[in-house]
């Protein structure tokens, strides 16, 4: 039987894979931060104290995986250890440490692949004070969110957009192919081996709202012929008879759709107010299972109302624009939902917090949780609230730092 399955944005989380952020981060420079993708230098040490505090909530509600955890797990087996190294010293070819890898321990093997193997320096190298890598870091592994997606009992591998991300479909694949706590019905789309370029699709564009329902972002990530590709995959495996496709903006605070819009109890949804309501508001098209066109709806929820799945929007950031698009910046759209109604997100998103209190949730701070011995009964609705102030300079909040493997139907 599948270990996976997801049907839902909100039911009860029952596993999730997350990476704590580690020494692969100290390789992300004022150099060389745009080619990691990152818009800012993330204080490491802050960094993990503050996932940790996440992880420690998550694991009040579900059981929590690492994912060198689990690489280590596979690597014992020598069919995993050698697709794993074959596949990743292919796509960065390197001899010396394709030897190396064989004389380490799965620990180290994993280490290595995450952490990223330093070029050796010779005398110019040194004089200059110059430094590389022989195998690049991964410091974008803390959001698996991407990376891997669960679609039913399936499993998908996203196509990332930037190349520096190309190891980590390999980590996750071999999770997917040989770990026994992500077995599935089968992979739906492996994007490890898709590099057409103008095929990219990645997780954090990819919502399951329904058994029958997906909403996807077009964004600057996820490409039209993606989307039609996915869209007749998950047509043919049974998993989808509509797809709504919002069409994002090319722009940096718009990466992905769930920093815009996450679902967050049954009729509610946090959207970024410009994308979605008003004159700036994002086209939104629907495609249905057996037709060869898509349909451009009025509005996101119009489109949401044809598919009988009704939402009200809670406002990120308040009314007042310059509020939120500071609090979009900081990932205010973008909250993990461990049960119906009860979600986790940043405390520094304070306008947010105060509109999602207006629609009756109530301000549990982290600190509060961790320290009961007893889960609260969570008799309303709740906002758990963890530190995020370095998490958030990575670019992703809660939704995007986990990658669930299975929820209970809501």
């Amino acid at each position: 039987m599948p270990r996976v399955t997801i049907d839902s944005e909100i039911g009860a989380l029952e596993a999730v894979i997350v990476h704590t952020p580690g020494e692969e981060l100290r390789g992300v420079t004022p150099a060389n931060r745009e080619t990691y993708l990152y818009d800012d230098i993330v204080d490491l040490p802050s960094a993990q104290a503050e996932h940790a505090c996440f992880v420690g909530v998550l694991e009040r509600f579900a059981r929590v995986y690492s994912i060198d955890g689990l690489l280590t797990d596979v690597l014992a087996v020598p069919e995993a250890r050698r697709f794993l190294q074959e596949t990743t010293t292919n796509l960065v070819p390197t001899e010396s440490l394709a030897r190396g890898l064989d004389k380490l321990s799965p620990e180290q093997v994993v280490q290595t692949l995450i952490e990223g193997a330093r070029l050796e320096r010779g005398p110019v190298a040194k004089a200059m004070n110059g430094f590389g890598f022989a195998f690049p870091p991964l410091p974008n592994l803390f959001f698996p969110r991407d990376v891997g997606v669960i679609i039913g009992e399936h499993t998908m591998v996203g196509s990332m957009r930037y190349d520096v991300r190309w190891t980590e479909e390999l980590l996750i694949k071999t999770l997917f192919l040989y770990h026994p706590e992500l077995e599935s019905r089968g992979l739906l789309y492996d994007g490890s081996r898709e590099k057409r370029d103008n095929y990219t699709l990645e997780g954090g564009d990819i919502h399951r709202l329904r058994e029958d329902l997906l909403l996807v972002g077009l964004s600057d990530r996820t490409s039209p012929a993606a989307i039609d590709l996915l869209c007749e995959v998950v047509f043919a495996h049974g998993l989808a008879t509509d797809v709504l496709v919002v069409v994002m903006p090319n722009a940096p605070t718009a990466i992905h759709l769930d920093m815009v819009y996450t679902q967050v109890d049954g009729g509610l949804g946090v959207v970024f107010p410009p994308f979605f309501i008003g004159p700036e508001r994002r086209a939104v098209l629907y495609r249905r299972k057996g037709m060869d066109s898509v349909r451009e709806m009025p509005d996101f929820f119009s489109a949401l109302r044809e598919v009988d799945f009704g939402l009200e929007p809670v406002l990120a950031g308040g009314d007042n624009r310059s509020t939120q698009e500071r609090e979009q910046w900081s990932s205010a759209c973008n909250f993990l939902a461990v049960r119906p109604g009860v979600v986790i997100g940043y405390q520094r998103n304070a306008g947010t917090l105060k509109q999602l209190e207006r629609v009756g949730f109530r301000t549990l701070p982290a600190d509060d949780l961790l320290a009961s011995p007893t889960l609260p009964a969570f008799d309303q609705p709740t906002v758990i609230t963890i530190p995020g102030g370095e998490l958030v300079r990575g670019g992703g909040g809660p939704r995007c730092m986990t990658l669930p493997i299975r929820r209970a139907s809501p």
